[in-house]
């Protein structure tokens, strides 16, 4: 198991080496959320008015909803990255290695985690910048993070998993544009419970993304409902375990067939 772990962290390092290298991606990958951010939250700020948000601040609201989303659609790309390691044959050359499969095929999904953590923590200082608030302090702060890695880690796996199965570009980018929005709509990223059609209300129920945003906006309340924050986050950390089997399993299958 140790050695497992340490091969891990060599792969993740792997990883990060390429992050540190292109400093430019850290910054494109933040454009999106700070429109999300600003323009939603300058657009729909008085929506708060309806009622049922548990805030006078529409930005209080929108914060996490924006952590979380960002954590889903930039860990959904991580077979991309799977996929260009087989097609370079760099994936291929490790198999004859006696590195641990598991090492190969969650190196990325930590590097990913890290990002996704530092990227969680960057988006929160934004929205207290530009006028947010969060009694649920550190703490609160603290949960929302896990619970967006722990969601970045069910769609990481699963996206390495895809990228083993299908081994093509346009299936991966055909099959998270067809995710991204359903599961950003079919969740209170930017409405209230209370203020979605029943239907909606119920589907966001089973949707893994509601489940972190509700974990991390009942964390960073004033008043925050423990039983919400450990139930969603236990059934993250649950599917995250089974995601990262999954793809553990998918990459012996590819391994069985080169």
């Amino acid at each position: 198991m140790s050695t497992a772990v340490a091969q891990t962290w060599y792969m993740t390092q792997r990883q990060l080496m390429v992050f540190a290298r292109q400093p430019a991606y850290a910054i494109i990958t933040l454009i999106q959320p700070v429109i999300w951010l600003f323009l939603f939250g300058s657009l729909f700020k008085n929506v708060v008015e309806l009622g049922g948000f548990g805030t006078t601040s529409y930005l209080d609201y929108l914060v996490p909803g924006v952590v979380v989303m960002s954590a889903l659609s930039s860990n959904m790309w991580a077979g991309m990255g799977t996929l260009e390691e087989i097609q370079r044959g760099t994936l291929n050359r490790f198999l004859t290695t006696p590195a641990s499969r598991a090492a190969l095929m969650n190196g990325n999904v930590v590097n990913n985690g890290l990002i996704t953590a530092l990227q969680s923590v960057v988006i929160v200082l934004l929205g207290l910048a530009g006028g947010a608030d969060c009694p649920g302090g550190v703490g609160g702060v603290a949960v929302l993070v896990l619970a967006s890695v722990l969601l970045g880690t069910v769609f990481g796996a699963l996206s390495n998993a895809l990228g083993m199965l299908v081994r093509e570009r346009e299936s991966i980018i055909g099959i998270n544009t067809f995710l991204l929005l359903p599961l950003t709509f079919l969740s209170s990223a930017f409405m209230a419970p209370s203020r979605m059609p029943d239907w909606i209300r119920h589907i966001a129920d089973f949707n893994p993304l509601d489940w972190a945003m509700v974990a991390g906006r009942s964390a960073m309340s004033a008043h925050p409902d423990w039983g919400d924050v450990l139930g969603r986050t236990g059934a993250l950390l649950a599917l995250a375990v089974a995601a990262v089997w999954l793809s553990i399993r998918t990459f012996r299958s590819y391994q069985r067939s080169v």
